[in-house]
C-alpha cells in the first residue's frame, strides 16, 4: 500500500524529475525551473517501494467573485510514474491535498485538466470556454501607438509577478500567491522573453512571449498584464510592431475583450492562410475546472442584485469517499438552506416549506460561478429542481462569464 507524505526535495528530487520525464513534462535543462515550480507551494508524494512515484503540488491564491475575493487553492501539478498507474494514487493523493488546503481555510479549488471526467470524481465542474486567436500582427488595428518597451528577462521575475497581481481583474480572475511559480514559468521555456512598460519604477503592463522559431514565429503570448484598457491597446500595438518579421502570434483572448474587433479582414486572412504553418484562426477550449470547498464562505461573498431566492440544497460530493480517514475536512455533502441574493448565505438544515435543488458540488459550482445557467445545467449536468426554481436561479445568478486569467 502506498504511503502519503510531504515532499522532501533532498530525498525526492530525482524521483520527481523521473516522474515528470516519464509523463513528458520535463526536458533536459528544465530541472531547475521544475524545482522552482514545485517549491512555490505545498507538495506531497505517494511512496511505492521506498520511492516517490506520484506527486501532487498545490499553491495558494485568491479568486474574485464579481468584486469580492475568496481564498483559493490551485492544484498546480498531478503526476504519476509509469510503474504506479491504475493504483488510485493520483486520485487519492489529490483528494488528500485538497482536504488539507480546505482545512487551512481555502474556499475554492481550481485546476487545469488533462481530460474531462477524471477530476469530476473529486467534485470538480468544467469552467468557461477560453478562446485563442492566432493572428498575423500586420492585421492588428488599434487606436494606440506603442512606446519603446523595456526588455524583460527571468531576472525581472519579481517585477513581473507584481505586475500580474496588479492587472485588471474581473469575475473569476485568480491570483496565485506564490511568486516562485512566476519565476519558474518564465524560466521553463527556452526562447521566452518579455516586453513591458515602467512608470515610476513600477512595471505597469507587459507581455511574456515564447517561441520555438525566433525568426518568423509563430510567437505565443504566454500571458499579458495591464491595469487599464488603454494599456491593453498599447500592448496590442506593441505586438503589431513585430509585423515585419513575425508572421503569426497566438494569444488567449483577454476577459471582456473581443480580439476580432481589432483585426482587419479577419475572415479573408483566415481563408488565405487555411492549413498553412501560419494559419490565422480562432479556437476555444474549456480546460479548467473548479469546485467549492467552503459553501458557507462562498455564499457570504455572493452579492447578487437581481432578486432573491431561498431554497433547500441537497449537495453531493464524491470526494467524501476519497479523503483520508483522519482528514479534518471530508467534503461538503449535506442538506443546506441557501439564499442567493444581495445578502446570500448557506446554513446546514432543511426547511420543508422551501423548494429543493439537488446537485453535485461540481454542477453547483458551475451554477454559482455563472459558467452556465441552472436550466441548462439541469439538462446537461447534475442539477435537479422544479422548473420555477430553475428559472428563478437563471434570473438571479446573473454574473459575467468567469475567467481565471492565470493559467494553472
Amino acid at each position: 500500500m502506498a504511503r502519503y507524505r510531504e515532499y522532501n526535495p533532498q530525498r525526492d528530487r530525482e524521483s520527481v524529475h523521473r516522474i515528470w520525464r516519464e509523463i513528458g513534462w520535463l526536458q533536459e535543462g528544465q530541472e531547475e525551473a521544475a524545482d522552482t515550480l514545485i517549491g512555490g507551494g505545498r507538495a506531497v508524494v505517494a511512496e511505492v517501494q521506498g520511492e516517490a512515484e506520484c506527486l501532487v503540488a498545490t499553491v495558494p491564491g485568491s479568486i474574485r467573485y464579481v468584486k469580492d475575493d475568496l481564498p483559493f487553492s490551485n492544484v498546480a501539478s498531478v503526476g504519476t510514474s509509469r510503474i504506479a498507474r491504475k493504483q488510485g494514487l493520483a486520485k487519492g493523493l489529490t483528494a488528500a491535498a485538497i482536504a488539507h488546503d480546505a482545512a487551512q481555510g481555502k474556499a475554492v479549488c481550481g485546476l487545469g485538466m488533462f481530460e474531462q471526467g477524471f477530476y469530476n470524481m473529486l467534485g470538480f465542474g468544467t469552467g468557461s470556454y477560453e478562446k485563442w486567436a492566432a493572428l498575423d500582427p500586420r492585421s492588428i488595428r488599434v487606436k494606440a501607438e506603442a512606446g519603446i518597451p523595456s526588455r524583460l528577462t527571468v531576472k525581472d521575475w519579481e517585477k513581473v509577478y507584481q505586475s500580474r497581481l496588479n492587472r485588471v481583474r474581473g469575475h473569476g480572475a485568480c491570483n496565485i500567491h506564490a511568486p516562485e511559480c512566476t519565476r519558474g514559468e518564465m524560466a521553463w521555456l527556452k526562447n521566452s522573453f518579455g516586453l513591458g512598460y515602467f512608470r515610476n519604477g513600477q512595471l505597469t503592463h507587459h507581455i511574456w512571449f515564447n517561441t520555438e522559431k525566433v525568426e518568423r514565429g509563430p510567437y505565443n503570448v504566454e500571458w499579458m498584464a495591464y491595469q487599464t484598457y488603454q494599456q491593453f491597446c498599447e500592448l496590442m500595438a506593441l505586438i503589431k510592431t513585430l509585423e515585419d518579421q513575425v508572421r503569426l502570434v497566438t494569444l488567449r483572448e483577454p476577459p471582456s475583450i473581443q480580439v476580432q474587433d481589432l483585426l482587419e479582414s479577419p475572415f479573408r486572412i483566415r481563408q488565405l492562410t487555411e492549413k498553412s504553418a501560419y494559419e490565422n484562426r480562432m479556437q476555444a477550449n474549456a480546460y479548467w475546472q473548479m469546485r467549492i470547498l467552503d459553501l458557507e464562505e462562498c455564499m457570504k461573498k455572493t452579492h447578487l442584485p437581481h432578486g432573491e431566492v431561498t431554497f433547500n440544497l441537497v449537495l453531493s460530493d464524491p470526494i467524501e469517499s476519497l479523503v483520508p480517514a483522519d482528514a479534518a475536512w471530508k467534503g461538503i455533502s449535506g442538506n443546506y438552506r441557501v439564499r442567493l441574493g444581495s445578502c446570500s448565505f448557506a446554513e446546514e438544515g432543511k426547511d420543508e416549506t422551501l423548494p429543493t435543488l439537488k446537485a453535485s458540488v461540481g454542477a453547483f459550482t458551475r451554477l454559482w460561478l455563472g459558467v452556465r445557467p441552472a436550466s441548462s445545467l439541469a439538462a446537461t449536468d447534475d442539477v435537479h429542481g422544479a422548473q420555477e426554481l430553475l428559472e428563478d436561479l437563471d434570473q438571479i445568478v446573473c454574473v459575467p462569464e468567469p475567467h481565471p486569467d492565470w493559467d494553472f
